[in-house]
């Protein structure tokens, strides 16, 4: 017998070894404690339990190794080491071929095969699949497999079926039979292997089949929490199949109840589910808020001993903290002050454990612990609303910028990218700006070094503009090539925003070209142009400067453009001097003619004609450039065409009629920037919130016509992912209408011309729906409401579909909004409709007119709306916007409170003591008079309390009020009636933890009102 088997196994044939198929080999024994093992609580659940582990746990049962110990499936190990030992690709495939035909024979035979065999030859399939080679036959025998009552043959079964059977099989309906009985036997391990069947294959025919079962099998109180892990994860992988198969309207409440669970293991999975089913259905769920911020702080708050089955590195939970963290940032912060103030005080003690010293010097331990720490910044971030948190994640983030290790580095770049468009973390930002430099030039990682990039352009305002960009411009010049178009672009746009003077922006916008000539697209050098022409103080300086750098002997032919068109504009400026005569600049400008493109070659032809009509001396030497037959007779057609009209007119036309045609080119009508969008699609998806800009830069307003109005992301989840929550903004559909000076402006954008003034035309105004026609504002919109009382940028609304920003400016009556609607999912939001109503008697007190927006926004899409508000009278409720859409058919429909309160159209009123006590006096009737004595809602911090008061409007008064730690402030509201003096006081009592509040205005419902909003900020 042994003789018979050496010759077999020496033809490479197969031994059937006879053993009892009641006792499982060791191997067997070793993969059934895996799975069991694998069924046990897990900190970190996977939502595809056999993913990754297929290959191991074959080739743990059929090791070769196992031979010798008696392995009972001797000629499964025998197979695979013949297959290891084939020298070549030939060889390998007779053996596979030999192995497979006699697999065949004996499926086919008339002698029935036992469990044992079937599972050995199925086992001996899946390996030839893994091995890359085709099989189309065994399917019957694995799902035979599936009605075995063996834990070893069922296992074998499941996992040739969620490897080799597709969701189109016509297996499917024996499988979902097999499954339905396994779910139906109350067996643990054979539910737990079904519910990883149906998560691997998750066929729309298994979730139709199985999807009303599996939430009561997780509900179920007498389901051990395995199986409920096992149904949590089986149930998240079928919804993000076929989201319309999970009817979760019934079970909501149970599924939510989940997070109440001891098992750590099943609140994990339930975390993972519920995240994912809020951000279809937030409203159905939003009682998950209270539940997870209760298992947060019991996490946070206990010791590495309390968890030691799910303490990582003396981390307690580590994952569970992430998911949870990641949950709450689906909702705005919680109504429920207590909730709130629980929630608060995890995130504080995160921050405070983050100062600690290391308790392990591993680095799974400092994975975890930042893991926890950059989702709390996430969350703080998201947020936004505490301003203390805010200081402290930035401060904490900015020990991370000298970190030895990258990704810590990367990770701190990024997230205080976000950071610096908090209006409370601004400046906290702004402290780290010679580390943020320092990374700049020392970084070897590029990914660091953009993030850095990034970090300089969203701290950069007027204070520290010129040193932001002078830095910037000095990297460029050894800058790896794949991001200097983007810096060149920011750049740019800094340039423009923060422009004292245009001189500098001029120069700044020369050297961009010099140092990086390749990468300045044409959006930046035609908004050189745009400015040159419109601003009369700038011209000559531009001439004079722009005819300098052309006599460099190395010149980009982006400078000869723009040399081209400010000396064919604005050359005459500067003739008089010797150095820069007419014949000299021509000769300049002709000496690069012959080394540009036909493009620059054509707008140097419309120079020289009007050079000619400038400078009639230099009409014989620029007719007989025209004459050459390099120019009449050339190859390209536009050069031709222009050389032979030019030539004609010069020859033929008064002068006159010359000065008519050639006269200087007018003011450039403003449009809205495109250099801004450019960079966005250059930037990609989820990039909006390191370009935006939401901050309120009131020392900005006067110069550059106020702020720049790009899309406001606050909102922002994990530091490693997106936020705006949004993608990047293609072109807007409805522009936004610059206003006095800016220089952000576009003059070449493919957009309508848009009107120079404040005021709304009557041509882009539509007729908003009535009250009537509207539901009630959502229960959140007063909280939404005050957080934009003291600002004016900043994500009005968010849910998980949609968010809603808002950037606005006020000039004494008059003001302009825009509104920025971003499609959160990928899925096409149509009838799409945003309207403005005014309630009550509104309309004769608030005049706002929009523009439509398109009727479809992409999914991960932006549309802008412009709003443009003047003020009739005194008013006391804000206008409702009514947004409504269709979502996958479904119809979708919300009620906001828009952000315009009868404070924003204060002007700042500087005022003398004398001066102030006097008007007080006057104001001094008991209906003109509001007091307000309440608590702080807010820790007492002077600086915030002074940024809040300047926000709201008015002008802080110094040393009016006898104790230094009041606040004094007067302003005048401007509507187009009548105006409305006000002068407050507000009485901090850092030891009682209380204000009061008193407000004096010509108009008692004024004074009121006034006194209302004030108070509901501190």
């Amino acid at each position: 017998m042994g003789s018979q088997r050496a010759v077999a196994a020496a033809r490479g044939a197969e031994v059937d070894t006879p053993r009892s198929t009641d006792s499982p080999s060791p191997a067997l024994q070793q993969a059934t404690l895996r799975l069991s093992q694998r069924c046990r609580p897990l900190p970190v659940p996977h939502s595809r339990p056999f993913e990754g582990g297929s290959i191991r746990r074959l080739a743990n049962l059929q090791s070769p190794e196992k031979v010798s110990k008696g392995d009972g499936m001797r000629g499964l190990a025998v197979f695979i080491s013949d297959i290891r030992n084939c020298k070549s690709k030939e060889a390998e495939i007779k053996r596979i071929n030999k192995e497979l035909a006699n697999i065949r024979s004996k499926f086919k035979g008339d002698k029935a095969l036992d469990g044992y065999s079937k599972k050995k030859y199925v086992c001996k399939l899946l390996f030839i699949f893994l091995l890359g080679h085709d099989i189309d036959f065994g399917h019957m025998e694995a799902v035979n497999l599936l009605s075995s009552n063996k834990y070893t043959e069922k296992q074998i079964g499941y996992l040739f079926i969620s490897v080799l059977v597709n969701s189109n099989s016509e297996l499917i309906r024996l499988i979902n039979n097999a499954i339905k009985n396994d779910l139906a036997s109350r067996n643990p391990t054979f539910m737990c292997l079904a519910l990883h069947c149906i998560a691997n294959v998750g066929s729309r025919e298994m979730g139709e089949a199985f999807a009303a079962d599996i939430p009561r099998i997780l509900v179920a109180g007498d389901s051990m929490d395995s199986v409920k892990q096992s149904a949590a994860l089986c149930l998240l992988r079928l919804y993000k199949a076929s989201p319309d198969l999970v009817p979760m309207g019934e079970w909501t409440a149970r599924v939510v109840h989940l997070l109440n669970d001891q098992h750590m293991g099943v609140v994990t999975a339930a975390v993972s589910l519920i995240t994912c089913l809020c951000k279809k259905n937030p409203d159905d769920f939003k009682t998950c808020i209270s539940l997870a911020v209760s298992r947060l702080s019991r996490i946070v708050s206990s010791a590495s001993t309390d968890l030691q089955d799910y303490t990582y590195y003396f981390v307690p939970a580590p994952w569970l903290s992430v998911k949870l963290l990641r949950l709450l940032q689906c909702y705005p912060p919680p109504e429920d002050a207590a909730v709130k103030g629980r929630l608060v005080e995890c995130l504080e003690t995160v921050l405070n454990k983050a100062q600690e010293p290391p308790k392990s010097k591993k680095v799974q331990h400092s994975n975890a612990k930042n893991a926890i720490l950059f989702e709390t910044i996430s969350l703080i971030i998201h947020y936004d609303s505490e301003p203390n948190l805010l200081v402290r994640a930035c401060n904490q983030l900015g020990q991370f910028l000298q970190h030895r290790e990258t990704n810590l580095r990367y990770l701190a770049l990024e997230s205080m990218c976000t950071l610096a468009s908090s209006e409370f973390s601004h400046e906290a930002v702004k402290t780290h700006i010679d580390t943020v430099i320092n990374a700049l030039k020392t970084e070897r990682d590029v990914s660091v070094r953009q993030r850095a990039a990034d970090l300089l352009y969203a701290m950069c305002d007027r204070s520290n503009a010129k040193q932001i960009v002078s830095e910037m411009l000095r990297y460029l010049e050894t800058a790896d090539y794949a991001i200097r178009e983007e810096i060149v672009l920011k750049v740019a746009i800094l340039a423009e925003k923060y422009a004292v003077d245009y001189s500098w922006y001029v120069d700044t916008i020369l050297n961009l070209i010099r140092i990086a000539g390749d990468y300045v697209s044409e959006e930046v050098w035609y908004r050189v142009l745009q400015i040159v022409t419109n601003r009369d103080d700038v011209q000559g300086y531009a001439a004079k400067t722009v005819f300098e750098a052309l006599q460099a002997p190395a010149c980009h032919e982006n400078m000869v453009k723009v040399g081209g068109y400010i000396l064919g504009e604005f050359g005459n400026l500067i003739a008089g001097d010797p150095r820069s005569s007419p014949p000299v600049q021509f000769s300049l400008l002709h000496s690069k003619f012959h080394l540009c493109s036909v493009a620059t070659r054509a707008l140097l032809l419309s120079t020289y004609i009007k050079f000619i009509n400038l400078f009639p001396e230099t009409k014989a030497t620029i007719q007989g450039v025209l004459r050459a037959g390099s120019q009449l007779r050339n190859a390209d057609v536009e050069l031709q065409q222009r050389a032979v009209e030019y030539l004609t007119l010069s020859s033929v036309a008064s002068t006159d009629v010359l000065a008519t045609v050639l006269e200087e080119m007018p003011p450039f009508p403003e449009r809205e920037s495109s250099i801004l969008a450019k960079l966005k699609r250059k930037k990609g998806p989820g990039a909006a919130s390191a370009l935006d800009d939401s901050r309120r830069d009131t020392s900005n307003s006067d110069i550059n016509g106020g702020v720049e109005p790009t899309p406001s992301t606050v909102s922002t989840p994990s530091p490693s992912a997106d936020l705006l929550g949004l993608r990047a903004a293609p072109p807007p559909a409805a522009p936004p209408v610059p206003v006095g000076g800016n220089l952000l402006v576009d003059v070449f954008s493919d957009g309508p011309t848009a009107q120079p003034s404040l005021g709304p035309t009557p041509e882009e105004a539509f007729l908003s729906p009535g009250p009537e026609d509207i539901g009630p504002p959502i229960p959140e919109a007063d909280e939404l409401l005050n957080k934009f009382v003291c600002k004016n940028s900043g994500v009005l609304f968010e849910n998980q579909l949609l968010q809603i920003g808002v950037k606005s400016e006020f000039r004494q009556n008059l003001g302009r909004m825009y509104l920025f609607y971003g499609n959160k999912t990928s899925v096409q939001f149509q009838s799409f409709s945003p309207t403005v109503v005014h309630p009550g008697d509104l309309q004769n007190q608030l005049a706002v007119q929009t523009k439509r927006v398109a009727a479809q926004v992409d999914g991960g899409a932006q549309v802008q709306q412009v709003l443009n508000i003047e003020c009739l009278r005194d008013f006391l409720t804000p206008p409702l916007l009514s947004v409504r859409f269709r979502y996958g058919g479904t119809a979708q429909s919300l009620t906001l409170k828009l952000p315009v309160t009868i404070n924003k159209f204060f002007q700042p009123t500087e005022m003398a003591a004398q001066d102030f006590f006097q008007r007080w006096k006057q104001l001094s009737l008991p209906l003109q008079e509001a007091q307000k004595i309440f608590k702080a809602n807010h820790p007492m911090d002077a600086e915030v309390t002074k940024a809040k008061l300047l926000g709201f409007g008015s002008a802080l008064l110094d040393n009016v009020d006898p104790n230094p730690e009041n606040f004094v402030g007067a302003g005048i509201i401007q509507t187009k009636a009548l105006q409305v003096g006000c002068l407050l006081r507000l009485e901090p009592n850092v030891q009682a933890q209380m204000y009061r509040l008193t407000l004096r205005t010509s108009k008692e419902p004024v004074s009121r009102h006034l006194c209302e909003l004030l108070a509901q900020q501190f």
